[in-house]
């Protein structure tokens, strides 16, 4: 079954599972993606190595939460043709995401946080903003 035949199956079973439809447009812009750089393929060609090099490519035009974002797709669209039985194995199982950057919380600065007293209309808010 080629790329672009899979997509119908695909979506209809994910439709049913409750992804939303923004997450289901996100994942057939990726899949045209994915068809634009390797081709509308057969699902049995694309091989790990293949997949590896596909995303490589794509690590360097991608953050790091994106491409993560896209190997999520790739990895449950191949356990969705593998669970279908279109394909004996799932070679998306040994793709890893990206390690991602720890954010680091930010902090009110302690003008901000006279600013928030000074428009405290009650007692009540006042209080909250000093508890918090």
């Amino acid at each position: 079954m080629i790329l672009s035949e899979l997509w119908n199956h695909y979506e209809a079973d994910k439709q049913i599972e409750g992804f939303s439809p923004n997450t289901l447009r996100a994942y057939a812009l990726q899949l045209e993606m994915l068809i634009s750089d390797l081709g509308d393929l057969d699902i049995s060609v694309l091989t790990l190595n293949l997949l590896k090099e596909y995303l490589a490519k794509q690590s360097d035009r991608l953050k790091p939460r994106s491409l993560g974002h896209l190997i999520r797709f790739v990895r449950s669209i191949f356990r969705f043709v593998y669970e279908e039985t279109y394909l004996l194995s799932n070679h998306s199982i040994k793709l890893r995401e990206p390690k991602m950057e720890k954010r680091i919380p930010e902090f009110l600065k302690e003008e901000d946080i006279i600013h928030l007293k000074i428009s405290c209309q009650t007692l009540r808010e006042r209080a909250l903003l000093e508890f918090l």
